[in-house]
């Protein structure tokens, strides 16, 4: 069974660059078969972690496995069944979707006329992109790029499938197209859905990490997660200029502009004055209270997840 769905194990993975930035530092995560959020601000080691799951990278030290297979040192076996949609990448603007998507899985090792047609036309149909088979790629929309990257990611039907901040720039509808995508894809595959975008995580994955400064702060369910902030969020309409004061005063988890002025998000186990409103928490709430160093203590989680 752990051949069909293996689940990946991250161990001790640390990685500094040469010019001394510590991009990842004593990182453990165990993945398993589905949709997984890595959710961390820009910089937080996030794309590091993906090059390397994807043998682009070596860590400093540290062990990546993806079921019995190690991917530090079996890459080949990883590539085989690896599927990689990094956040930029380029495609021949004057190539049709079919004809790319034709090239690739020869390169996948699809060698037969009628086996690439069979999985060209299927992979095409699943990412909504039968109907622009035969447009060139140079014209297509940066959804449309996108859900092409997805199908040359997905050839070869991958056991690991990474996905790099993969709604950045795309406008509302493009991306509800593109996550309805992803929503299918974590079946019987392990997804890795790395992105700076609540919501991304929110909307589509049942576990996550929290990564910043190339430390995992949180590994959660968000739901569960969520759920050990309930009772525990409040929140008040205020001016910006007091917003200083209330930081002193109580533990702030966010600040926004609205209408002109700030709605302040403050985490307290207790009523921190009549002037505040308990509200339902969301992931949102989870993540800037861990980004602040204000979730509630990695015991009350566990008790949550019980």
């Amino acid at each position: 069974m752990e051949n069909l769905k293996p689940s990946l194990s991250i161990r001790n993975v640390s990685k500094t660059y040469a010019n001394g930035v510590q991009a990842l530092k004593n990182i453990t995560l165990t993945i398993p078969n589905g949709m997984y959020g890595l959710l961390g601000p820009n910089g937080a080691g996030k794309s590091t972690l993906m090059r390397m799951l994807a043998t682009l990278q070596e860590p400093d030290e540290g062990s990546i496995k993806l079921g019995a297979i190690d991917v530090l040192y079996q890459k080949e076996e990883v590539r085989q069944t690896l599927g990689y949609l990094p956040q930029e990448f380029g495609v021949y603007p004057k190539a049709t979707a079919e004809e790319l998507l034709d090239y690739f899985a020869v390169l996948k090792g699809i060698t037969t006329r009628a086996a690439r047609k069979e999985v060209i036309e299927s992979l095409l149909k699943q990412t909504n992109l039968w109907d622009k088979r035969k447009q060139k790629l140079g014209g297509f929309s940066g959804g449309m790029k996108q859900r092409f990257g997805v199908a040359v990611a997905l050839l070869g039907n991958p056991k690991l499938l990474i996905v790099d901040e993969p709604t950045a720039g795309l406008d509302p509808a493009e991306r509800v197209r593109f996550m309805n995508l992803l929503s299918e894809l974590g079946e019987n595959s392990v997804v890795i859905l790395s992105t700076h975008i609540v919501e991304d995580v929110s909307e589509l994955c049942t576990n996550m990490a929290i990564i910043n400064k190339g430390e995992i702060l949180l590994e959660a369910q968000p739901q569960q997660a969520v759920a050990a902030l309930k009772g525990r969020v409040w929140r008040k309409l205020t001016e910006k200029s007091a917003l200083p004061e209330l930081e002193q005063e109580h533990q702030v988890i966010s600040a926004k502009l609205l209408s002109g002025r700030t709605m302040v998000h403050i985490y307290s186990p207790e009523t921190p004055g009549s002037d505040f409103e308990l509200v339902e928490p969301d992931l949102e709430d989870v993540y800037f209270s861990t980004m602040t160093g204000n979730y509630v203590q990695p015991q009350r989680v566990e008790e949550v997840l019980v």
